[in-house]
């Protein structure tokens, strides 16, 4: 499902991580060449991108953290 990005937060190593309207998140990594996001290294490139939408695989329940939330007593 598409959700929006209202934030950006980083995780315990530093790398950055959308924080979208469902409560989840998903990192967006600046890992060339793999991946050149060179925009979330700067707080105007991350600004740019509040309101963009991404596809929340936890929310589809195509992530393991899907799975284990289901399965929790």
């Amino acid at each position: 499902m598409e959700r929006t990005i209202v934030a950006f937060r980083q995780d315990e190593v530093g790398d950055w991580v959308a924080v979208l309207a469902c409560g989840h998140g998903q990192h967006v990594r600046h890992t060339p060449p793999l991946s050149d996001r060179s925009w979330v290294l700067e707080a105007a490139g991350r600004a740019r991108f509040i309101g963009y939408k991404l596809d929340c695989r936890i929310c589809d329940g195509d992530d393991i953290r899907a799975v284990l939330s289901d399965d929790a007593p």
